[in-house]
């Protein structure tokens, strides 16, 4: 597969797996060198390996997004791969909820961690460190959750972490508008991913059902019955980062069969 580059180095966290490994996959099918990242070595080596036997641009090293020390050695290792980072997709996080008074500190405190300060954590790094924004056109691109706009039963630290990453956007966006540097959150639904079968499998648990009637739970609220793919969420941050894209900012925007409406 011979791919023209775009001169755009993208840094996609959570990029082994789901929306993140689809998200990669379409910004190096688009010419984009991608620089990917998720917490086991072995996960990073081999979708790497895949990516690069498909003709794709990409590398990859291993890094926990909550961890200070290891957001500035990933944005370090990407800079000194492909140069200073132009796009950022902030895509690693977690599920995680229950009946809000049965919550643990542990528990609320690594998904805000895991889902929240790790967007600003990579962010800052990105701009400092990763140097965006020196390129023209750069773009940041945070996957939120509808969750975050409408709350989501049984998950209260999930969506009070996506409702910040909204608000973060949003602030950003306002903050680097002079720059030219646009960000916006992408805020999927209801996503066939490795997630979502854990998200099933607690819902299953907590109500005393099936997963397979929890899925059909699930599907009836959803208007267009079934769950987003992963690569029509990646399609849609793809679009973001390009040029057609340049006067998008400050937005959040739903890919989630009509669950959410605003």
């Amino acid at each position: 597969m011979s791919i023209a580059r775009t001169g755009k180095v993208a840094l996609v966290t959570g990029g082994t797996s789901g929306i993140g490994l689809a998200t990669a996959r379409k910004l190096a099918e688009q010419g984009a060198q991608v620089f990917l990242c998720a917490r086991t070595a072995g996960d990073v080596a081999s979708t790497v390996e895949k990516l690069r036997a498909d003709g794709l641009d990409v590398a990859g090293a291993a890094g926990d997004v909550r961890s200070r020390e290891d957001v500035k050695q990933l944005v370090d290792a990407a800079v000194d791969r492909y140069g200073p980072v132009t796009v950022l997709v902030n895509n690693a996080g977690r599920s995680g909820g229950g009946p809000t008074a049965s919550i643990t500190d542990e528990l609320w405190y690594d998904v805000i961690d895991s889902n929240l300060n790790s967007v600003f954590l990579v962010t800052r790094e990105v701009l400092t460190t990763g140097r965006l924004g020196e390129v023209p056109g750069s773009r940041i691109v945070n996957v939120a959750s509808t969750g975050g706009k409408q709350g989501v039963p049984l998950g209260a630290p999930y969506s009070a972490s996506k409702g910040g990453v909204i608000a973060f956007t949003k602030a950003l966006a306002k903050e680097l508008a002079p720059t030219g540097t646009t960000v916006n959150a992408v805020c999927p639904g209801y996503v066939e991913t490795p997630m979502a079968v854990r998200v099933r499998q607690a819902y299953a648990k907590t109500w005393n059902l099936t997963e397979d009637e929890v899925l059909a739970q699930f599907h009836r609220k959803i208007p267009l019955g079934r769950y987003s793919t992963p690569s029509e969420v990646a399609g849609l941050i793809c679009y973001l980062v390009t040029d057609t894209a340049a006067s998008i900012t400050a937005q959040a925007l739903n890919v989630c069969g009509g669950l959410g409406i605003f």
